[in-house]
């Protein structure tokens, strides 16, 4: 299947699966993934503010958003952009119904530590399928932190096509826990 057909695939594979599936799903996900040396370590994490069919990430970043510094994409353009995370006060309605940041930007991107990245579909080499538009793949050529991609193991495919512009994961995790670990620090 090419990428196009992968996506239309998993989309109807999430809708044989309840809201309240997914979001048990995502609280074992952050409960595995919050003893991740990494996780431990870093003062300041890339999330996502998810959307109904992703990873929900809400309530992790209430949670964490006392202890760590939390930052937030939004778009910009062709472009993704980064803000701290300030509160739900600090949310707004941004492109494609995303609640995005509208905190502080930050300026020095190498003081994440750890990216949380969001994926339509990963495989077990680490390849990422996103939605398309390229977003997450432009981004991540301006981080050096590590990068865990999340999703249901519904999204977790034998292969994805790739092309050169397309960066994999350092990890990839499910609501079972890593699945695919390209380092030392997986679990």
């Amino acid at each position: 299947m090419d990428k196009k057909e992968l996506r239309r695939y998993i989309a109807q594979q999430k809708r044989n699966y309840s809201v309240a599936q997914k979001t048990e799903w995502s609280s074992s996900l952050f409960q595995k993934l919050e003893g991740h040396p990494l996780f431990l370590q870093a003062h300041t994490l890339l999330l996502y503010h998810s959307l109904p069919d992703e990873v929900q990430t809400h309530e992790f970043i209430k949670r964490w958003h006392p202890y760590k510094r939390i930052v937030l994409p939004l778009v910009k353009g062709e472009e993704l952009e980064f803000r701290y995370y300030e509160g739900e006060d600090s949310l707004q309605a941004g492109a494609f119904g995303i609640e995005e940041p509208t905190g502080s930007l930050v300026e020095n991107l190498h003081e994440i530590e750890l990216s949380i990245i969001p994926g339509v579909a990963f495989d077990r080499s680490g390849n990422r399928l996103g939605r398309g538009k390229g977003y997450y793949d432009r981004a991540l050529t301006k981080l050096q932190s590590y990068r865990i991609g999340v999703c249901f193991q519904l999204q977790l495919l034998p292969h994805i096509p790739v092309e050169a512009t397309d960066l994999p994961m350092d990890e990839v995790w499910t609501e079972q826990g890593c699945v695919f670990s390209g380092t030392q620090y997986s679990q």
